[in-house]
């Protein structure tokens, strides 16, 4: 029995822990999850839909950020949490399959909004479970628990709850209500109690969740051209959107991951935790946002340039898509802006500008060929990453430290 116990406690962090195996295998399930909010905007593209699937995915990511904090303090490895990580995978694929179907419940079988509600409140309530039997010494870890319950778990259910049982535009607002709730919820409980052990393993997991959005861009082109001919315009569609892809990863690793974890590392107590709520959890939102956004377009690009049958290579991208691969890029950019403000003090100016632009470029975007449009676009996402590297460069470090 003093085995078993052993066995099944929680092994607490240091400073110096890095990401384990499980964290990894733990992540798999949200490759897929993601993988299924571009489905869901692209089979009905409008901007209700994309609007639909905002919502959704900052479900998920809220889901994923609540393993990522308690994988920080308590070794996902060890004891209890692996079982309880599994059992949160085992939920959050029954919530990837019902992505899809959210706003549009087919008929017969189980309401799918209601079974995405029911397992998304057992994620919810799994986290704060486990973070309880974790802290058994500290009231203040607990106290910020019991405020969070009250305040960023239980009312978002309600409306979530109650939004399951409409359909439409009520449905949205319900759960797009249950959404900011919840975050001005976490906003609001303050950061004390929390705590952010490792430095290096909370960096290290963001940036795996961003690559892991990166890599969904990458088979969005992939499923774009599946049972389609290959041909010179193709390779040259992939290439340029490979080339997107990159440029988005270069800005995230080369010049904002380093100074965001250099920054953290500088900080103790609140201050750590507070800055690692606003730049991780908060602010990676809008990186995977973008790049889902963003796949969405590049997937509508390479499907009409390998559609010859239906489409010209003339032929532009219509409406929402239209916008989404540029409006992608531009959340993504302003997202990375505001990363970099928070981190060091400094206004990026470049990158600010540019993500403006490229939000507000839909229409430009409806008047060119699709192909001409990706290949602009990496092109431009090219020139900001320079851009923002040489300015970078030439002042490395000293706004982060004053900051």
């Amino acid at each position: 029995m003093a085995w078993n116990r052993e066995r099944a406690r929680m092994v607490a962090t240091g400073d110096d822990h890095a990401v384990t195996p499980a964290e990894l295998f733990f992540d798999l399930v949200f490759v897929y999850a993601i993988t299924q909010v571009t489905a869901l905007m692209a089979a009905e593209p409008s901007p209700v839909r994309v609007v639909g699937a905002m919502v959704v995915l900052a479900l998920l990511w809220w889901c994923w950020c609540c393993f990522a904090w308690l994988g920080n303090v308590v070794r996902a490895d060890s004891g209890a949490l692996f079982g309880v990580l599994v059992t949160v995978m085992a939920v959050v694929l029954v919530v990837s399959l019902a992505v899809p179907y959210v706003f549009a419940d087919p008929p017969g079988g189980l309401s799918v909004p209601l079974v995405f509600v029911l397992c998304y409140g057992a994620v919810r309530v799994l986290h704060l479970a486990s973070y309880w039997i974790s802290s058994p010494g500290d009231p203040a870890l607990r106290a910020t628990l019991r405020r969070t319950a009250l305040t960023s778990v239980l009312p978002p259910l309600v409306l979530l709850l109650i939004g399951s049982t409409y359909s439409g535009r009520v449905q949205l607002l319900l759960w797009l209500g249950a959404v900011a709730v919840d975050y001005l919820g976490i906003f609001v409980t303050g950061a004390s109690g929390w705590r952010v052990n490792s430095p290096g393993h909370f960096s290290e997991r963001h940036g795996l969740i961003v690559i892991i959005a990166l890599g969904e861009s990458i088979v969005a082109m992939g499923v774009g051209v599946a049972g389609l001919p290959l041909t010179y315009a193709v390779l040259g569609a992939s290439a340029a959107g490979l080339l997107l892809s990159a440029g988005l990863w270069r800005l995230y690793f080369r010049q904002l991951g380093e100074a965001a974890e250099h920054r953290l590392a500088g900080l103790d107590g609140d201050d750590r935790t507070r800055f690692a709520r606003d730049v991780y959890t908060f602010l990676h939102l809008p990186l995977v946002a973008g790049v889902v956004l963003t796949a969405l377009g590049m997937k509508k690009v390479l499907q009409q340039v390998a559609d010859t049958g239906h489409y010209g290579l003339a032929e532009p991208l219509h409406g929402v898509v239209a916008w989404s691969l540029t409006g992608g890029v531009g959340v993504y950019l302003l997202g990375a802006a505001a990363i970099v403000l928070r981190t060091t003090g400094r206004r990026p100016t470049a990158l600010a500008l540019g993500g403006v632009c490229c939000l507000a470029a839909g229409p430009l975007v409806g008047l060119v060929p699709a192909l001409v449009a990706l290949v602009s676009l990496a092109t431009v996402v090219a020139a900001l990453v320079w851009l923002h590297g040489r300015r970078r460069a030439e002042r490395p470090f000293e706004a982060v430290e004053a900051a």
